[in-house]
């Protein structure tokens, strides 16, 4: 990422979802890269705790409480972001929730709540900060969405289907707004080492250890926040201006 002050377009950077595991990780690495870093998260307090930490190295955050389901929200924190950095240049969308049920007893509830989340939090994300980077002629959107979308995956239907929604969103978007200069790409993050991983092995639903499933993957070792935050800081660089509507894999061989 260029970190030029005389750069004509700031790198303004919101990560939702971004104070734990891989959003964490993409906060730290932009940050360090010179972007000017908005976490926001359902987790405020955790949120303001990691930007804190991200100040005291020399860097530039903030930490805001944010519900992606909640439009209203969304605005209010985006509004915040600009009057204090400026205009959002750069939007990962990192925020989910996870869900682990018999097909036949996923209630309608239950489907709205996690493609409120997982897509539709997307969508407003996207819309509300894209007029931001249409003004600015430069914009980067990273998606991220689950190498489950690749296979499929036994009690997560809604899951699995509120990331696949995901891919296609960011490749409808990749084309719409490619001529304007943004560009819109999706990680699909394979097995990687974080909070929500270890609960689900506690939970038995990875059928396995993590040490088990780390055992067979080609590169032989489970991923870790700093893989994918590596892929996604590569994304929103001025380098990769010629990549858009891309699935960028970051699997260790497991999905190819």
């Amino acid at each position: 990422m260029s970190t030029d002050p005389t750069s004509p377009t700031p790198k303004v950077a919101v990560v939702t979802g971004g104070a734990s595991g891989i959003g964490l990780g993409i906060s730290q690495r932009l940050a360090r890269d010179g972007a000017s870093v908005a976490i926001l998260d359902l987790n405020g307090l955790a949120a303001e705790e990691e930007a804190a930490k991200i100040r005291a190295e020399g860097h530039t955050a903030i930490g805001l409480r944010v519900d992606v389901a909640d439009r209203a929200g969304i605005e209010n924190a985006i509004l915040d972001v600009r009057a204090r950095f400026g205009p959002v240049t750069i939007l990962v969308n990192n925020a989910g929730t996870e869900g682990y049920q018999a097909f036949l007893k996923i209630t309608p509830e239950d489907w709205n709540r996690l493609l409120a989340v997982n897509l539709t939090g997307t969508f407003h994300c996207c819309q509300i900060v894209l007029p931001d980077m249409i003004a600015s002629g430069w914009g980067r959107i990273v998606n991220i969405s689950s190498s489950s979308t690749h296979s499929g995956q036994p009690y997560m239907a809604h899951y699995v289907s509120s990331k696949s929604g995901v891919v296609g969103l960011t490749k409808s978007l990749a084309l719409e707004f490619g001529p304007k200069g943004v560009t819109v790409n999706t990680i699909p993050p394979g097995f990687i080492d974080t909070p929500m991983s270890r609960k689900a092995e506690r939970e038995g639903r990875f059928g396995n250890t993590m040490d088990y499933h780390a055992s067979i993957t080609p590169v032989r070792r489970p991923g870790r926040p700093e893989d994918i935050a590596a892929a996604c800081a590569f994304l929103v660089s001025e380098e990769a201006g010629y990549i858009t509507g891309q699935v960028f894999g970051v699997n260790g061989g497991r999905n190819t």
